[in-house]
């Protein structure tokens, strides 16, 4: 009987430490959102190696243009931006005009920096959209800070890049075990929107998607092709 307690023990012990607790999912709302742009340097540019130059590139756009297109609070910030770093992008500055880049000098994690600490409580904001050169560092380092704060933390993986895909897959494993969301451009885009039929929704998104996405942007254009010029062909109609 002594034996078959003990063994009682330690399976309520061993349900008891694999059950998972409740799942509660969270939902990005574009009214508690801001996004950062977090170094994506010019001169930085060339250590995204983990992805191919052109994707990469678009990659980085997509996301710059969140905050115009959903109206979020947006942060600027570059590192050391007059040496080998280099500047943001000219396109991103007219974007956002009236937006005041964080300059730092010295900081590697932009959290250390008072002036970009402020500029993220100032945005009143409790999830907060991050991308940036190079993941493992940049990327990482202000997330995790983030997290710690008390921020729910969302980034876009495919605009941070890095030197190799192994460094970017650890990194990207380092950030959701501190519960940062790794997600990609197109589910930030569909959580921020949440229905076709919202402002913004899909007149102001599948201009933006056919830049951005061009798989969905594809789609669109052959049915409007289809809508406008298109005739059934043989064997269609015998399809379900």
């Amino acid at each position: 009987m002594r034996i078959s307690w003990n063994c009682a023990l330690l399976l309520a012990a061993a349900v008891k430490g694999y059950t998972n607790p409740p799942f509660t999912y969270e939902r990005l709302d574009k009214n508690d959102s801001a996004l950062v742009i977090l170094d994506m340097q010019e001169g930085l540019f060339s250590l995204s190696r983990d992805y191919d130059a052109v994707l990469y590139r678009n990659a980085m756009y997509a996301h710059a243009e969140l905050g115009k297109i959903f109206n979020l609070p947006v942060i600027m910030t570059t590192s050391a931006e007059t040496g080998p770093n280099g500047p943001l992008p000219n396109e991103f500055l007219k974007m956002y005009p009236e937006v005041s880049v964080v300059k730092r000098q010295g900081e590697v994690n932009a959290w250390d920096n008072a002036e970009f600490r402020d500029a993220i409580k100032a945005t009143n904001k409790s999830q907060i959209i991050i991308a940036g050169i190079v993941t493992d560092v940049c990327t990482t380092f202000c997330a995790l800070s983030l997290r710690e704060a008390g921020y729910s933390v969302w980034a876009n993986h495919e605009a941070s890049g890095t030197t190799s895909v192994d460094i970017r897959e650890q990194a990207n494993d380092r950030m959701r075990e501190a519960g940062v969301h790794v997600v990609s451009y197109f589910a930030v885009v569909c959580e921020l929107m949440r229905d076709w039929r919202s402002s913004p929704g899909a007149a102001e998104l599948l201009p933006v998607l056919d830049r951005y996405f061009p798989a969905y942007g594809m789609v669109t254009r052959a049915h409007l092709a289809a809508i406008n010029n298109g005739t059934i062909q043989p064997g269609e109609e015998d399809l379900p």
